[in-house]
């Protein structure tokens, strides 16, 4: 029998899972989404991924501030769902809400738990280097990212993967999976084991002093900071004749060799020195500007062999 499902998410990442659920036939009773926000040349309200998918969908939304208030609570409750799904909601929440569905609350978390718990998972995997991550389905409790793993599924992480491609690979891995969890939830054979006690690392969330390059830094961890900010925010460097210096993004590159003063431009290629060795810079974007390759952008904005970024 069908499951009465309450989902909640915002971002683009959920999105797949709430379509997997409605396909897979589940009664989806209502969708949770973070408030419209200001965005845009203009700063119009803004809905959420999620509550336009729902909203075509014909699914009723609702778009609290914070479950602190009593109403909300008992809004909530009064859906009478067997479960809730959460998928990068953005909002916590508290053990009355956690414990209102018959069968409890599940998390959908891009990361193999108990490494990388928090706001940041697919961006903190790749800054760090790691070659392989995950996506887990999680009983929730109200420890962050703490609850029992019951189904997780192993991703492989490319040298050159960036945050981007990562994250739309584990949105699509994650949905089938979530979708896996709750036909066995509906059967009664959803197994759910702790989390190991070992290993517990945390996605803090990006700050935006990180995202500047620091060239003195080892190649592969520059290169790494790279991708791992792409495409958003972005990490960058300055360039361009003083008193009209502009920020650059850089969204892709790649390690190779070279030796140099860091930050040294070392040829007409845009491969920058290293503290060691050298990357090559190969898309960037230009303050209100669309990505392009290296070589397009140095035809209109050059930047020549020995200048310091």
């Amino acid at each position: 029998m069908p499951l009465r499902i309450v989902f909640m998410g915002t971002p683009d990442f959920a999105v797949p899972t709430l379509a997997e659920i409605l396909g897979a036939g589940h009664e989806l009773v209502a969708v949770y989404s973070q408030p419209a926000r200001a965005a845009g040349r203009g700063m119009a309200a803004r809905k959420s991924p999620v509550e336009a998918f729902a909203e075509a969908a014909g699914i009723p939304v609702h778009t609290p501030v914070s479950f602190k208030g009593d109403a909300e609570r008992a809004a909530f409750a009064g859906h009478g769902a067997d479960a809730a799904v959460v998928v990068a909601y953005g909002l916590l929440l508290p053990a009355a809400v956690l414990a209102a569905p018959r069968l409890g609350c599940f998390n959908l978390h891009a990361s193999a738990l108990p490494r990388w718990r928090g706001a940041a998972p697919i961006q903190r995997a790749i800054m760090a280097g790691d070659e392989a991550t995950a996506v887990m389905v999680m009983r929730m409790e109200q420890g962050l990212d703490t609850g029992p793993v019951c189904l997780s599924e192993r991703v492989a992480i490319g040298d050159d993967e960036t945050a981007g491609e990562l994250h739309d690979a584990l949105a699509q891995r994650g949905a089938s999976l979530m979708v896996r969890a709750l036909s066995a939830l509906e059967r009664g054979t959803l197994d759910c084991q702790p989390q190991a006690t070992d290993g517990v690392t945390y996605a803090k969330k990006i700050d935006k002093a990180e995202a500047r390059i620091d060239f003195r830094a080892e190649a592969r961890t520059v290169h790494n900071l790279i991708r791992g900010l792409s495409p958003f925010p972005g990490a960058w460097f300055e360039a361009g004749p003083e008193g009209k210096r502009e920020r650059v993004k850089v969204l892709r590159s790649g390690v190779v060799e070279g030796r140099g003063e860091p930050g040294t431009v070392l040829d007409g290629e845009l491969t920058v020195a290293c503290g060691n060795g050298a990357v090559r810079l190969l898309e960037l974007q230009r303050a209100g500007k669309k990505p392009m390759p290296a070589g397009e952008v140095l035809r209109g904005f050059p930047i020549a062999p020995g200048t310091r970024l």
